[in-house]
């Protein structure tokens, strides 16, 4: 399922315009964007945790040369799928 197929089906779920569905996805995705960008989880109970993590400056190699190269540190987002969406994906009640 892509983006507009989402959005149409939040539309057809919630008996609204295609135009609000997508206002209302895009503004919940930018507020998950934001928050996770300050540091701050974003937890959906029965859904999941959206989270921000960090990854560790390491030597990597190029595949193609074998020279090491220097792979800096970085931000990671991280997402936890709650038990709820876990149960459903494993068809279990």
């Amino acid at each position: 399922m892509n983006k507009s197929e989402l959005v149409e089906k939040i539309a057809n779920d919630a008996e609204i315009s295609k135009a609000s569905a997508d206002r209302v996805l895009n503004a919940a995705i930018e507020t998950i964007i934001k928050a996770v960008t300050k540091g701050d989880d974003v937890q959906l109970i029965g859904f999941g945790t959206f989270k921000s993590g960090k990854r560790a400056a390491r030597i990597g190699r190029n595949p193609q040369t074998g020279a090491e190269l220097k792979i800096p540190a970085a931000k990671t987002v991280k997402f936890g799928a709650g038990k709820a969406f876990k149960d459903a994906v494993n068809k279990r009640k």
